[in-house]
């Protein structure tokens, strides 16, 4: 970082309405939402909660700001990137107040919350360079005929965003979906909708035209469910549980058929074989899991260690957390490593999971208590001894607890490193090539690392194999899914003879 960043302890709230047509207004019904301090568990203000009569306006405008013939429609590609890299802009120019709001309202430690927005801004930077690149093929038919192919904005789009990544989940959406020139209804999580609102208000600031973005916070059963149920939308992105998302692809397909992706959950698992570099793959491994508190859809919440280092490993990795724990706190402290969980509820989640691995027989290593006293605070967990048929070893924690499996041959960890509903990420740690090129060929998941982990670039797709989603995020993947392919097929006039 170019500066060192200053947290802004008590941010003033400005936005705290529902954004429609560039206008900030109240909800029609009044009603509002509490928006808690993980890390005192006190309310810090209150938000207008939008339901289905404000995600209805919203489509509405929307839909008119996609209609051909609209300033939008009429824009230039270029001048569609030149306001997403001003967006960019903005983010980095407002990055300490975006990351202080983050870390008030979710919990993540404010140099984590900065540094998200920093990359964030860089997501838009990227889609703004591809915005004027989007183009069709000339197709070589039979006969005398000449066909093409244009590449449309699919149209509408509802985007639902999670908690953990507020900024970064906010420009995953976005920018694509403007870079196409598609127009967007986004609803943000209940737990986080402040720094959603100041950057849809940035939004406002660039010149984007009425219409185009628009943002209604709420929660997933009244706002979601009428987002993604609804008419008029084109297309559904949502990142989120793979128990909502079930739900949003069923909704999807009620009134119409919505193209669809989702980035769900993941159960990924982390290979440590023998010949590994053993202090970079055990820090690796610890960070894969215990970052954002664990909550993380790509975590590495599997670590499988070859039998003849895991006594080294289970030790060290003791060692890693037992040093996190004593760095878990104020997350607006720029010693704090590791903040609250988001909110109650994912807290006592958490805590239950980490008993019913006691009670399955998993050894704790360190940690797996709550650190006690105010806020949703829990100590980072080590497990050893886990096997394969404990609920900690199939279900999604979502918080700082790592799983330390033992295994002896590559074939048997591949194996298992499958047997999992889930594929989102996965990642072997090793100096042998040929066992990581048949890892990689062997794992089902949409992301592998190779002697690292949990290094994501906006130029490179993201996305999960099997109940991990559908669809792919970022990299020129990404954009795909924000666009309809049209074939346009002339009859070429013969020359009289």
């Amino acid at each position: 970082m170019e500066k060192s960043p200053k947290p802004v302890r008590d941010p003033k709230i400005v936005y705290t309405k529902i954004f429609i047509n560039n206008e900030f207004v109240d909800s029609v019904s009044g009603k509002t939402f509490p928006v808690i301090n993980p890390a005192t568990g006190k309310k810090i203000c209150d938000v207008s909660e939008g339901d289905k009569q404000d995600i209805d306006k919203a489509v509405a405008a929307a839909k008119e700001a996609f209609k051909l013939g609209s300033p939008w429609r009429r824009m230039d590609a270029s001048q569609r990137g030149r306001l997403l890299y001003k967006l960019g802009d903005l983010m980095e120019r407002d990055a300490e107040i975006i990351a202080s709001l983050i870390t008030l309202e979710m919990g993540k430690p404010f140099l984590h919350a900065y540094g998200e927005t920093l990359w964030a801004a860089g997501v838009l930077r990227y889609y703004a360079g591809l915005a004027d690149k989007i183009g069709g093929k000339t197709i070589p038919i039979d006969g005398d005929l000449f066909a093409f192919t244009r590449h449309e904005p699919v149209g509408v789009c509802g985007q639902i965003i999670p908690w953990n990544y507020p900024s970064g989940m906010f420009t995953w959406k976005i920018g694509p979906a403007l870079a196409c020139g598609c127009t967007v209804v986004m609803k943000p999580a209940e737990q986080s909708p402040l720094s959603g609102l100041h950057l849809i208000a940035l939004c406002q600031e660039v010149g984007i035209p009425p219409g185009v973005v628009n943002m209604v916070p709420g929660y997933g059963p009244t706002a979601g469910a009428a987002l993604s149920n609804h008419p008029d939308v084109d297309k559904v992105a949502f990142t989120g549980s793979t128990e909502v998302g079930k739900i949003i692809l069923q909704a999807s397909g009620e009134t119409n058929i919505k193209r669809t992706t989702l980035e769900l959950g993941g159960k990924s698992p982390c290979v440590i074989m023998d010949d590994a570099d053993l202090d970079e793959a055990v820090q690796f491994a610890h960070d894969g899991v215990m970052v954002n508190a664990g909550q993380c859809c790509i975590a590495g919440s599997r670590t499988f260690v070859h039998e003849k280092i895991y006594d080294q490993f289970v030790a060290k990795s003791r060692e890693l957390a037992e040093k996190r724990t004593q760095v878990t706190g104020d997350p607006f402290d720029p010693n704090t490593q590791q903040g609250p969980q988001v909110d109650e509820e994912q807290y006592k989640k958490i805590l239950e999971l980490v008993e019913s691995g006691k009670t399955d027989g998993a050894k704790v290593e360190c940690g797996g208590a709550a650190v006690g006293g105010q806020g949703f605070f829990i100590k980072p967990t080590v497990f050893s001894g886990v096997t394969d048929n404990m609920r900690i070893a199939k279900e999604e924690i979502f918080g700082p607890v790592q799983q330390l499996f033992k295994f002896k041959t590559l074939d048997e960890v591949i194996e298992r490193a499958n047997a999992t509903t889930y594929g989102l990420g996965a990642a072997i740690f090793t100096k042998n090539i040929d066992n990581a090129m048949m890892f990689t060929q062997g794992v089902r998941a949409g992301t592998v690392w190779v002697n690292l982990y949990d290094v994501v670039h906006p130029q490179a797709p993201f996305g999960g194999f099997k109940m991990s989603g559908l669809g792919r995020e970022l990299g020129e993947y990404g954009i795909s899914a924000y666009q309809e392919v049209k074939s346009v097929i002339m009859k070429i006039p013969q020359k009289n003879s």
